[in-house]
């Protein structure tokens, strides 16, 4: 799957980057032509010009470029949203394990994702105390802040936002907790695919747990789903704190 995440996003990132340019340069000569005609107008007596304007909807297709320019420009940003998240995926496994607070990773986490949250939802944080772990901390850092905008997502109007730690033998358990809208039990089994999402078109890729699940799995860990439509969803996150080593012989 990873293989396929990272030759999707190749084989895309070159033609929607000259899309891109390419509306960039249309938008702008557009532009001009409108400038161009108006200037006309002032030029030209309005009873020979008008009639042409009539004939060719000039004042309708001057109103209309700019939603189709702005359309067309969030279409193409949302490709290019999908195809970093693809490239995310497909290297999930890149780079090596190093002991790290996973604390730190938190604060740092939410010091990035502060402005997405602090409108709606109130984060509380009940940390205890935990040993150093064995981990890939980027990774780590991008499956909280996952978490954390899903959890975001999931409240409609205001909320809560927990985020617990807690140590249990050799295993580090994460969990963030929101009282958003929950999940329905039928989709409860289908979350951790990838392009899966409950989300509305053009508000998630799909590839935001998926990408989670696989570095989790990477840590040799597990990550959990409770939830309950109408008062919310904790995922949790069992991370060992010693990478288990395989014997080659």
């Amino acid at each position: 799957m990873h293989k396929l995440a990272a030759g999707v996003a190749h084989e895309i990132n070159n033609p929607i980057g000259y899309v891109s340019s390419n509306l960039q340069t249309l938008s702008e000569y557009c532009h001009q032509l409108i400038r161009l005609v108006d200037q006309l107008t002032e030029l030209i007596p309005a009873e020979q010009l008008q009639p042409l304007l009539n004939e060719h909807d000039f004042n309708f297709v001057r109103d209309d470029f700019n939603t189709l320019a702005e359309e067309s420009d969030e279409g193409v940003q949302r490709v290019i949203e999908i195809i970093h998240a693809l490239k995310d995926f497909s290297h999930s496994g890149d780079e090596v394990f190093v002991k790290a607070n996973i604390h730190h990773g938190i604060q740092t986490t939410l010091s990035i994702v502060n402005n997405e949250i602090k409108y709606k939802a109130e984060v509380v944080q009940d940390l205890a105390e935990l040993p150093d772990i064995e981990c890939i901390p980027s990774q780590l850092n991008q499956v909280v802040m996952n978490l954390l905008v899903n959890a975001c997502h999931a409240i409609e109007t205001s909320g809560t936002i927990t985020i617990r730690t807690r140590l249990k033998e050799q295993w580090v358990m994460l969990e963030v907790i929101d009282d958003g809208k929950g999940i329905n039990p039928e989709h409860l089994d289908r979350i951790f695919e990838p392009f899966f999402t409950t989300k509305p078109v053009g508000k998630g890729t799909g590839l935001g747990l998926a990408l989670s699940h696989s570095i989790v799995n990477t840590h040799q860990g597990r990550i959990e789903v409770e939830s309950e439509p109408g008062k919310g969803s904790c995922f949790r996150v069992w991370l060992p704190i010693q990478q288990a080593r395989i014997n080659s012989d």
